[in-house]
């Protein structure tokens, strides 16, 4: 079974044959309709983004033909719509006649909201009589040209001309449908049955009140409520055989391309041409077999989408290549035709871009075909990037909030958050005030893991293999009776003990006798084993004073913790981003949105735990002011 989709206009016509997606077209200009080239075994199956589709189609027909036999030799038939939470509905079909095609179901538009029916309508014609219902124009195979050589027209179904204006043709053909059964039960007993109506006869302009815009559960042939009736009277069938003879005489619009679409199932492939520069980059290149065309390279191999080689004047539009209007005060204006198709496009393609971001971040293949579906459109980059700049800051700005959650910078996360500013072309004062947070962390991290620089110490005598890490100046802080007393001199840590030498006083302590460092307000606290042992210094950057000292210590008493081993203080990812989801991103307190991060309710220190219920975003103004209190 091969799956087809038609994207109608109110007048229920395609409005150009590329509105056709079919096993020659698999995926629709817009990205609204995409045919898996690659479907389970037994299966034929369409991916529809409704949000994608664009303002001027009113419906999205889904149909399906085979070939060779007829659809009555087809056991099993369903159909089953399925959203992102389950299935929606099933349409199985368990009468056809002897058709090898037919209309299963459609999408369609009501009061602003997309709804699908179940309709059932076969042709004996199979697929060419199909679309040709519904104004596509077919080519002839007795006119086929037998010579044509491979990687010509026949590897594009559509040409690529703009279409004409719509015309009108007298109809006057012989119909080939054959009705299997296009009615439907009420979802409950007070809706009625949808009325049917023949594809030529004008349809009423509201859609039948059966129809649902909301997940049911799903529905299957004899079940009493939301099952779908695949049983018709022979007087109804009467009734519509009279209804499609008498509207054969009515005239309906087409739309054509300059060319009929080839329904020959061809391969889009260019055989034998070499791949492209940068193989693994999907983009247009020139095509092998014909140098005055544009060909589609998907990543993998060229398709069968081209379009012309046309060079742009001074004065056209680089993208379409149609001239510009100058503007009355000099320059051109820009051009509207695409201004239009570029916004309509990048505003479905931002809410899938954040989807791809705060999911998988920018990265991977789904970021990958995002990008290359607005070279597929030939809309730059950097528009892209202008339309996703407010999310990728938010996402650059999660990204550092994470990274602090537990107090350690990760190599790993440092290179994440610089690899996403290079992906997204990120800069001002933010990102560099970000970047400088985030090399802060680092470096702290780095410090408190043991990775600590060597410093040279003139003049001062140190045991064998000692290496000092830190020398700078210090204030010894006292607590006395009379209050604290401040001596000032030089603080020096080594791997083997720290010194503090003052003026008229000194202190020594072996990294054996110390407990724990830690920075209280613009001090570094040292624990001792003894009650007295212990030491408060001043010093002129604390935050890093205390991650060297920690890490000098960690060194000295083997407490160094291995890859990959985190401590008490680690917060799991998905409870940092069901926190981040629950407070909105930003601070609770003053609602900020730069430099946020993750605050214990209750403290650890008074055993508060690491869950979701005890944390709080926070900026750092407002944690700094909340501090250990509750």
């Amino acid at each position: 079974m091969d799956g087809h989709a038609l994207l109608l206009n109110d007048l229920g016509a395609v409005r150009t044959d590329r509105d056709l997606v079919f096993f020659n077209a698999p995926r629709h200009v817009s990205q609204a309709v995409t045919l898996d080239q690659e479907p389970a075994p037994g299966t034929a199956r369409l991916s529809v983004s409704l949000p994608r589709t664009e303002t001027d189609v009113q419906r999205i027909v889904i149909a399906g033909s085979i070939d060779d036999a007829t659809l009555r030799e087809v056991t099993g038939l369903t159909l089953t719509v399925e959203a992102a939470n389950g299935t929606v509905a099933q349409f199985e079909i368990d009468d056809t006649d002897s058709v090898a095609a037919m209309m299963f179901g459609e999408f369609y538009r009501r009061n602003g909201q997309w709804r699908f029916r179940a309709i059932g309508q076969g042709w004996a014609s199979g697929l060419a009589g199909l679309v040709t219902e519904f104004g596509v124009n077919v080519e002839d195979p007795a006119q086929r040209t037998a010579a044509r050589p491979l990687g010509s027209r026949s590897t594009n179904p559509f040409g690529w001309t703009h279409p004409p204006a719509r015309s009108t043709v007298s109809s006057g053909r012989n119909h080939s449908a054959t009705t299997v059964s296009r009615s439907m039960d009420a979802f409950d007993e007070t809706h009625p049955a949808e009325p049917t109506y023949p594809l030529d006869e004008p349809r009423p302009p509201a859609p039948p009140a059966d129809s649902f815009d909301e997940p049911r559960p799903p529905a299957h042939v004899g079940q009493s409520a939301g099952s779908f009736d695949l049983r018709r009277s022979d007087a109804a069938r009467e009734s519509e055989a009279a209804g499609r003879h008498e509207a054969s005489n009515t005239s309906r619009p087409t739309a054509r391309s300059a060319m009929p679409v080839d329904l020959e199932r061809r391969r889009h492939t260019v055989e034998h041409a070499p791949p492209p520069p940068n193989p693994e980059r999907a983009d247009w290149h020139s095509d092998p077999n014909d140098s005055s065309k544009w060909r589609w390279w998907d990543g993998g191999e060229w398709t069968g989408a081209t379009r012309p080689q046309r060079q742009p004047g001074p004065r056209d539009c680089t993208r379409c290549a149609n001239p510009r209007r100058r503007k009355m005060f000099g320059g051109l204006a820009p051009c509207r035709v695409c201004e239009i198709e570029i916004e309509e496009f990048l505003t479905h393609w931002h809410t899938q871009a954040w989807r791809v971001l705060t999911m998988s971040g920018p990265r991977g293949e789904d970021w990958a075909a995002l990008w290359a579906s607005l070279r597929y459109q030939r809309i730059e980059a950097g528009a892209g990037r202008e339309a996703l700049r407010e999310d990728a800051l938010s996402y650059v700005e999660r990204l550092v909030t994470f990274a602090f959650a537990d107090g350690e910078v990760e190599l790993a996360e440092f290179e994440a958050f610089e690899y996403a500013i290079a992906e997204l072309a990120l800069s001002g004062p933010l990102i560099e005030d970000l970047r400088r947070r985030m090399h802060r962390g680092r470096t702290l991290s780095a410090l408190r893991a043991g990775e600590l620089p060597m410093v040279r110490t003139p003049g001062l005598h140190l045991d064998p293999e000692e290496k000092v890490h830190v020398d700078l100046p210090a204030i010894h802080v006292r607590n006395l009776a009379r209050g604290p007393k401040l001596t000032e001199g030089r603080l020096i840590a080594s791997n083997k003990k720290l010194r503090f030498v003052g003026a008229d006083t000194g202190i020594e302590l072996p990294w054996s006798r110390v407990v724990s460092v830690h920075r209280e307000q613009n001090t570094v606290v040292l624990a001792a084993t003894s009650a007295r042992g212990g030491a408060i210094f001043e010093v002129s950057d604390p935050d890093y004073v205390a991650a060297a000292l920690e890490g000098a210590l960690r060194v000295a008493k083997r407490l160094i913790l291995t890859p990959g081993q985190r401590d008490t203080r680690s917060i799991p990812q998905e409870v940092k981003a069901e926190v981040w989801q629950r407070d909105g991103g930003k601070c609770v307190e003053c609602g900020d949105g730069h430099y946020l991060e993750f605050d214990h309710i209750i403290p650890l220190s008074r055993g508060g735990a690491t869950s979701a219920t005890n944390l709080q975003i926070l900026c750092r103004a407002c944690n700094r002011a909340k501090g250990a209190r509750i």
